[in-house]
């Protein structure tokens, strides 16, 4: 087989399978549930889960979350131990893989498409440091996935993940190397996108299941995260 990068969706459905290849399933927005011999629990944002070739797994999603899903033939010896199924992955791999979201969204050839993989390649075999999730702040990740629509502070978060403001800051960032706020911010432009490509909602709804009760304010984030308006990319506007 070949090795190749792609965007998937999944169904709240729980489903299960096994290929002959080895593939690694990394969050791009929302959380993945998937049950493995050596692993059952979320995967979000942040991490990611790697199922060996020949391993029997199910998995179900929401509708709206997305995953850059990797199809490999041999994996980078880092990632290859038993307990090694789910780990965080690093602050740049993290960004890389929006950038490769965006690629893959437009027609691209063969000799980019390899290209775009061994970078990917080369990030991930660099991993090999990166420590299990926290708990807590995985726990956080899921409950801001599943509450976009509500406000998210600070001492909330921090509350649910059992630190003092202070210590949930700090211990947030060195996980996902970003604030809170960026990766909520992130978290919800995600949604939104996904909403206005995959349903016919208007846009003042999507924004108000982002949890922006302000339409403008919705916008201008909106526009200077994907650099145009939601109108524009919903095909709406000029």
């Amino acid at each position: 087989m070949e090795n190749s990068l792609s965007i998937r969706a999944y169904t709240r459905q729980r489903q299960g399978h096994a290929h002959d290849y080895h593939q690694l399933v990394l969050p791009l927005q929302g959380t993945i549930q998937i049950e493995l011999d050596n692993y059952s629990g979320g995967v979000s944002v942040g991490e990611c889960v790697v199922i060996q070739a020949g391993t029997f797994h199910h998995f179900r999603a929401n509708e709206a979350a997305r995953f850059i899903v990797a199809d490999m033939a041999k994996l980078p010896k880092n990632i290859t131990t038993p307990n090694f199924a789910v780990f965080s992955i690093s602050a740049p791999l993290l960004s890389y893989l929006y950038f490769v979201e965006k690629q893959l969204e437009h027609e691209v050839d063969d000799l980019l498409e390899g290209a775009v993989f061994d970078v990917f390649s080369r990030l991930l075999a660099q991993q090999e440091n990166n420590e299990v999730p926290d708990p807590r702040i995985r726990a956080v990740q899921s409950h801001i996935v599943e509450h976009l629509d509500s406000e998210l502070s600070i001492e909330s978060l921090a509350a649910i993940a059992c630190l003092s403001p202070t210590q949930f800051k700090k211990r947030f960032k060195e996980m996902l190397g970003m604030s809170a706020f960026q990766y909520i911010t992130l978290q919800r432009m995600e949604k939104a996108k996904a909403l206005l490509t995959h349903t016919d909602l208007p846009v003042q709804l999507v924004a108000e299941r982002v949890g922006y009760g302000d339409l403008s304010a919705f916008s201008r984030r909106f526009s200077a995260h994907f650099g145009m308006s939601p109108r524009v990319f919903s095909g709406n506007g000029e």
